[in-house]
């Protein structure tokens, strides 16, 4: 009986880890050719709203491309200062948490956990599709005043992304640092420093 209830323990252990390190490959980044800038110019908005409606695996790999990916060899869609690219992008979903890999277009399974509600202080959050999390390493950064250059060129770039395919977007800085530290397993000189939420309008 003690070898049955120790071997199911050793298979829980064993499924649990495994799940926690599951790596999902994210299709290339497929951007319309139709898009244009002035579209996405005139379109782009915050919003507050959204419907149920889940986002792709696309539309996450065209998101995420847009704002932080590589665009040429070890070179970003968005400027950081002194090339530091201090900037980790995470995903929350209601199927969990995730790391953004740009350089092997695809996300690692922080946690399998549902922590929507704990990206923000608005209700709105937990409605959306996706929140994506902006993890500055201080260590690499030069400054926080460029960090917030390097953010805003992000976020943007999604913004902008996102106004060519009528999805909705609102970048906060309304969240707790330390929850989200604790939720994204983050150490060291890692810190949250600004969250989108994305999805699709509810209106």
């Amino acid at each position: 009986m003690k070898r049955k209830t120790l071997l199911s323990i050793v298979v829980l252990l064993c499924s649990t880890m495994g799940a926690m390190s599951q790596v999902i490959n994210l299709p290339a980044p497929a951007l319309s050719d139709t898009a244009t800038l002035k579209y996405a110019l005139e379109n782009r908005h915050s919003t507050r709203e959204y419907s149920a409606k889940k986002l792709n695996r696309q539309e996450i790999a065209n998101i995420l491309w847009a704002g932080w990916g590589y665009n040429r060899k070890d070179k970003r869609t968005a400027p950081s200062a002194i090339d530091r690219q201090e900037i980790t992008l995470y995903v929350c979903t209601q199927e969990g948490v995730y790391m953004y890999d740009a350089e092997n277009n695809r996300l690692e399974t922080i946690s399998n956990k549902n922590i929507m509600k704990l990206c923000g202080k608005q209700p709105f959050v937990e409605t959306a599709a996706a929140n994506i999390i902006y993890v500055c390493n201080k260590a690499v950064s030069v400054n926080a005043e460029m960090t917030g250059v390097c953010c805003g060129a992000i976020s943007q770039n999604i913004a902008l992304y996102c106004a060519t395919k009528n999805i909705g977007n609102v970048v906060r800085a309304s969240f707790d640092n330390d929850i989200l530290r604790q939720q994204l397993k983050l150490s060291g000189d890692n810190v949250v420093v600004l969250t989108q939420s994305i999805g699709y309008p509810a209106k």
